[in-house]
């Protein structure tokens, strides 16, 4: 069995592997310079290259979707993935992936709803959906429900491996401090940010300090920045992150993954 790890691909799209399990994570294939469709008329264009195509990926136990948007599942990955392969998801995303994609096997969790996966030896992967918001309120119905995900990967005699926590596209707002009242410490934080502008100025993902501030509500053990350069609609830089953890005292917590490349959990 393979030491638990993260493979970066791109955008949100990591490959976790833990007690046996390979996990695809928001899976977005999009080349440079392909445009993704964010809905309300909305497109954003690819600025880099993903590191894997869905021919590249090895055989997956499970994908886990935080929400339906073209930089979290795009086209490619609708033709190019196995769609026998459970889909753990929204409820909303969960329906249109069963009844217009053929992907019969996607799940719909609502907020602290779990599933659980189980291997041929006994290992099992515990997925929970946590809350999450895409934009402030009044105006969250511009956009897809989001969710965050805790991961909690077991052997087959019952002990917890690794707990993942995949913050989905969210904002900080209170449901941030209800996960960490509820789930308690997590091993790694895989933290969506980028600072996402929409047409107005309305920002829908976290900016650095934003990104620093879910970082110290969580406050796990490590964590990780992902979706922060991928795509012209993403304002904040990795820069602006590392420089508010460095300036809290955060720093040392936190380890960047570049495309391409794997770290330990």
């Amino acid at each position: 069995m393979t030491d638990p790890s993260l493979f970066f691909i791109g955008t949100a799209t990591t490959l976790l592997r833990c007690a046996g399990f390979t996990v695809l994570t928001d899976p977005n294939f999009l080349h440079r310079g392909q445009r993704a469709y964010l809905g309300k008329g909305l497109v954003s264009k690819r600025l880099t290259e993903p590191a894997l195509t869905p021919d590249d990926l090895p055989a997956l136990d499970a994908v886990v979707l935080s929400h339906l948007h073209g930089d979290h599942w795009d086209r490619v990955a609708r033709r190019g993935l196995d769609r026998s392969v459970p889909v753990v998801t929204t409820p909303e995303a969960a329906r249109t992936l069963q009844s217009r994609q053929g992907f019969r096997r996607a799940l719909g969790l609502a907020v602290w709803e779990s599933h659980t996966l189980v291997r041929p030896d006994g290992a099992t992967l515990r997925v929970t959906a946590l809350p999450g918001r895409h934009s402030p309120r009044p105006l969250t119905r511009l956009l897809p429900p989001v969710m965050g995900s805790l991961l909690e990967f077991a052997d087959a005699s019952g002990a917890v491996l690794r707990r993942i926590y995949l913050s989905g596209d969210t904002l900080p707002f209170e449901g941030i401090s209800m996960i960490r009242e509820h789930i308690g410490e997590v091993d790694r934080a895989v933290l969506h940010l980028g600072g996402t502008t929409l047409p107005g100025g309305l920002v829908v993902t976290m900016d650095g300090q934003m990104g620093a501030d879910v970082l110290e509500t969580i406050a796990p053990r490590r964590a990780t920045p992902v979706h922060y350069d991928d795509y012209s609609v993403f304002r904040s830089p990795l820069s602006a992150f590392l420089d508010e953890v460095d300036r809290r005292g955060w720093r040392d917590r936190v380890d960047v993954v570049g495309r391409g490349e794997t770290i330990d959990l």
